[in-house]
């Protein structure tokens, strides 16, 4: 199965003393990762570098026909077009409805007509659940509504990869369940989903290969699906 992504012999700086080392593993199309450690163990960083938000101290990573070591800073929106970003905060426009937070990323990524538009947003929303929600700003949706925003902006230009970061990491733990299996439903649909997560309950309920960063180095924990 062709790789989306692969890093070759890489080092990522996660501070000035600290970095991971010898960094070599790819990810399949439709393959579900689950990417674990301790809280600054550099589970973050290791996603910048896939949206090209931090670079390689060392090595080779490419993603998708994008090498990330020689990438161009214009072509940068161009990577992120084809990944999908979930984090643990939502980062959601405050001033903004729901259906504007989501039209505000079409736009930006060169959707022109307002009908197609007006058709995707609504779409990615049905696949969430929440299209009774499309008129609502943020500040009246509870944790795991936002959430479930984020994920429909995530999917609205059909990523090949979602990067999730801690993206059950405010809920509780039925909320957490909730969008588990909604992300579950997106791999199946055929895109490549990395997680880094602190949920143990959820990997033990939906085992799926792991990786963990553990003392500046990562160790493959299990190949299941």
């Amino acid at each position: 199965m062709k790789s989306v992504l692969e890093y070759k012999k890489a080092t990522i700086n996660i501070t000035e003393e600290k970095s991971i080392k010898n960094i070599n593993f790819s990810i399949a199309e439709n393959e579900f990762i689950y990417l674990i450690g301790k809280t600054g163990s550099g589970k973050s960083s290791i996603l910048r570098t896939m949206y090209a938000d931090k670079n390689l101290s060392e090595g080779d990573l490419k993603i998708f026909d994008f090498d990330l070591k020689k990438i161009k800073k214009k072509e940068i929106p161009f990577l992120r077009r084809k990944i999908g970003i979930v984090f643990q905060d939502f980062k959601l426009l405050p001033d903004r409805t729901v259906f504007k937070n989501l039209e505000f990323v079409l736009r930006a990524t060169n959707w022109k007509s307002n009908i197609k538009i007006h058709e995707r947003i609504i779409d990615v929303l049905k696949k969430v659940e929440l299209e009774h929600l499309k008129d609502k700003y943020p500040n009246a949706l509870s944790g795991g509504e936002k959430q479930r925003i984020s994920i429909a902006r995530a999917i609205l230009n059909e990523p090949k990869l979602i990067l999730a970061d801690e993206p059950t990491g405010n809920l509780d733990p039925a909320t957490s369940e909730s969008i588990m299996n909604l992300l579950l439903e997106i791999n199946e649909s055929g895109s490549a989903i990395i997680m880094a997560t602190h949920d143990y309950n959820l990997i033990s309920k939906n085992p799926k290969r792991t990786i963990r960063v553990e003392d500046e180095r990562l160790f493959e924990l299990s190949k299941k699906t």
